[in-house]
């Protein structure tokens, strides 16, 4: 279960405080490319982000802890000022509150991946080709119109993104202690749905014969003839923002799994934008009606992870030509950070700390620059990911002093 108190038990004024927006760029976070010793930010064209640096407090923020390297909702959750280890939910969960799903107490959601097997079983493709929104709305529904639920369980199964889909259970004595089928890699085979403590047994036996049924009916496709399942979770609802924080808060994310977490802790969502820019002018309509802003940008992250440095370097450029559209909101509290590292010459997330700033008039400036080296000099020296809505709570003028 969540934490439910701010960090060390400090208490909100009573009076109404400033305006915060959290802009987080996913995977933002890299390492230097052995030709030129820059990371991914560093080599960016970010003249906005370095002059907003040269008015701000800087450091490194620790997602969850030294070496460990977070999954997103982890880091997310960090970064709204929850314990990511005593508030760990699997990604089933995200996904399904992501996409809207009226989940409740008890049920066990998973996310799947849309992949492709071979003749001989062997997965060759996690991600069926990237199959577009619309190639995989298809593959999902013909299942969906096919699948025979298990006696007593009503069985949901939604599409979320590209080759993203979510497969809610719902029914007594379901259990969610149950390992990924995904085996994380091509070449090998989908891992049979297997329960990592008896309470889940029954569980895991309705997802295995989910499955086959699965592959039955999409033997005919050329691509996505396989679901492989991970992030099993069982959705316990969580203390809201507005009760540990008393704010009025709401998420812009174009992808449903942020939007997801967002949900999981009471953070509303209002619309749903469909480009980095129209991020941005969801934004500029929305503000004045909230406390807080969590400003989600995906792309940094799904290009670290492709390997393409100079992609993940461009998308960065793309918001940094945005920001003055945000700084001209006039926020009194501005942070701009990621969930995780992604670094593209490591390819996957990492456990490397995160540049982050954190911007109001109360900052102690440092350096007219932001990027990992000027970060690592900055006076927040490292952070953990969860004090940094305290943080942004001391600079927005919300938090009581602490003692007599």
């Amino acid at each position: 279960m969540a934490d439910t108190s701010l960090p060390n038990d400090l208490a909100l004024r009573d009076v109404d405080g400033g305006t915060i927006i959290m802009v987080v760029l996913d995977g933002l976070g890299g390492l230097p490319h052995p030709d030129t010793g820059r990371t991914e930010l560093e080599s960016a064209s970010t003249p906005n982000l370095d002059a907003l640096a040269g008015r701000s407090s800087l450091g490194m923020m620790m997602p969850v802890a030294e070496g460990v390297t977070p999954g997103s909702g982890p880091g997310h959750l960090s970064l709204f000022g929850y314990d990511p280890v005593t508030s760990m939910i699997g990604r089933g969960v995200l996904s399904a509150l992501g996409v809207g799903f009226d989940l409740r107490p008890g049920d066990v959601a998973a996310r799947v991946n849309l992949a492709t097997v071979d003749d001989e079983g062997i997965v060759t493709d996690r991600r069926a080709g990237r199959p577009s929104d619309e190639d995989g709305r298809g593959v999902v529904e013909k299942v969906r119109a096919a699948l025979l639920p298990p006696d007593g369980v009503e069985v949901t199964l939604l599409h979320e993104k590209e080759h993203r889909a979510v497969l809610v259970l719902r029914g007594q004595g379901l259990g969610a202690e149950l390992a990924d089928t995904d085996p994380q890699r091509t070449g090998l085979a989908p891992v049979p749905a297997t329960a990592t403590d008896p309470a889940s047994h029954d569980t895991a036996e309705m997802i295995q014969g989910l499955l086959d049924q699965v592959a039955v009916i999409l033997a005919d496709e050329p691509a996505a003839n396989c679901f492989l399942a991970r992030g099993f979770a069982q959705f316990t609802p969580y203390p809201s923002f507005d009760q540990r924080y008393g704010l009025n808060a709401v998420a812009i994310a174009k992808y449903p799994m942020y939007r997801g977490v967002a949900s999981l802790v009471g953070i509303q969502v209002d619309a749903v934008p469909d480009s980095t820019e129209d991020t941005v002018a969801v934004l500029e309509a929305q503000y004045g009606d909230h406390d807080f802003y969590f400003v989600h940008f995906k792309d940094p992250d799904s290009l670290g992870h492709d390997g393409d440095f100079e992609g993940k370097a461009n998308a960065i450029a793309e918001v940094d030509a945005l920001l003055p559209r945000i700084t001209a909101l006039n926020p009194d509290v501005l942070i701009v950070t990621g969930d995780h590292s992604t670094p593209a010459i490591y390819g996957e997330h990492s456990w490397h700390h995160v540049p982050t700033l954190v911007a109001s008039k109360w900052a102690r400036p440092s350096a007219n620059a932001f990027g990992e080296m000027a970060c690592r000099s900055g006076d927040l020296g490292v952070i953990a990911g969860k004090s940094l809505m305290s943080l942004a709570l001391a600079h927005a003028m919300r938090l009581e002093k602490y003692g007599a």
